[in-house]
């Protein structure tokens, strides 16, 4: 089975730098075959891990996927449309490349996926730029682009007959750093500075510590923080911690911000535990105590659910008792009254 955006997690990964003055924008390209409910050709691209523009094969479109983007057609009126002309030639191009692949390797049939992801950064302080570009075919690494020696670098042997062909394309390889190293850093000025209200705030995040069961790890998960530039680790005893912690990747979320976890193997009950979450440029961590009474697990959202139940149960329950009573009452009342009203007749 084709690993559909197998390199995804590491290419979101490299776009942002260490620091919030670097910014990046990133280009991912995928070309499928024979793949169901999946576009022939799609085209993202991504400025500091924010998904920008969009295009595919089903569409033919390049669309803004922030509202800030359709401000480029101030300065460039017909911005929109050279986008869709550029991605409907990467379009052919791409499906010239994978049935090229499929020649090679003698596959007439089956599910088969390229990936190229190209892009760039630039420190808007020190003015240093520095850019990417590298293949992939079917969730593998396949070919990666040289920008210092122009050429392509064969990740796997079978990658070998397309990187000579690659290297051999009259321009191609000089075309290529110019895209990367001049084009992209011109544009990613421009998209910054149009989205700087958004690219450059800074948000915190909602941090929660989570457990499956009893005794098993516990994670803290922190999501709704920007920008990418952050990290989350445990500390004990005010000692960060390496070996008995384990740091997932940052993840997007859908609304431009991030989300990633850390999880604790807690070795010692005793010890003072504390989640922290550092982003650069933020004075002041985010610091979250272990109280394992406090830590939501399967077991405790579901004693809290059964509880809710309960008090929900009876507080349905009272009004009911209560108009219950008072309807005995009102007919006992009744009743009486009835009996005093009425007078039997004397023979």
């Amino acid at each position: 089975m084709v690993k559909i955006f197998a390199l995804t997690a590491f290419l979101l990964a490299q776009i942002d730098g260490a620091a919030p003055v670097i910014h990046s924008l990133k280009y991912i390209a995928t070309a499928s075959f024979q793949i169901p409910n999946f576009p022939e050709y799609m085209e993202v691209g991504y400025v500091d891990g924010i998904q920008i523009l969009h295009y595919d094969s089903e569409t033919r479109t390049s669309k803004a996927k922030q509202d800030w983007m359709n401000n480029m057609t101030i300065q460039e009126p017909y911005f929109w449309e050279r986008q869709t002309i550029i991605n409907t030639d990467n379009q052919q191009d791409a499906k010239v490349g994978i049935r090229h692949l499929q020649e090679h390797f003698n596959q007439t049939g089956g599910r088969h996926l390229i990936q190229r992801v190209s892009g760039c950064q630039w420190d808007n302080e020190t003015g240093q730029i520095e850019g990417w570009l590298h293949d992939a075919y079917n969730g593998e690494d396949f070919l990666w682009f040289d920008l210092k020696e122009l050429r392509w670098i064969a990740v796997q042997p079978r990658a070998v007959i397309s990187k000579h062909e690659l290297d051999t394309l009259n321009n191609y390889n000089e075309y290529l750093k110019e895209s990367v190293t001049k084009e992209c850093p011109f544009y990613l000025k421009k998209y910054v500075s149009l989205g700087r209200d958004v690219l450059m705030r800074t948000e915190v995040p909602r941090v929660s510590l989570l457990q499956k069961t009893a005794g098993s790890l516990v994670t803290c998960h922190a999501t709704g923080f920007y920008p990418r530039a952050a990290v989350l680790f445990w500390r004990k005893d005010g000692e960060r911690l390496y070996r008995d912690a384990e740091m997932d990747e940052i993840l997007p979320n859908h609304d431009g911000t991030f989300q990633t976890s850390a999880s604790l193997h807690m070795s010692d009950k005793r010890a003072n535990y504390e989640c922290v979450f550092h982003m650069e440029g933020v004075p002041e961590d985010v610091v979250t105590p272990l109280d394992l009474a406090e830590v939501l697990s399967n077991e405790r959202i579901q004693e809290k659910e059964w509880r809710r139940k309960m008090v929900f149960s009876i507080t349905l329950l009272i009004p009911i008792v209560l108009a219950v009573a008072v309807a005995v009452g009102v007919g006992v009342i009744l009743f009486k009254h009835k009996r005093v009203q009425y007078t039997p007749a004397r023979k």
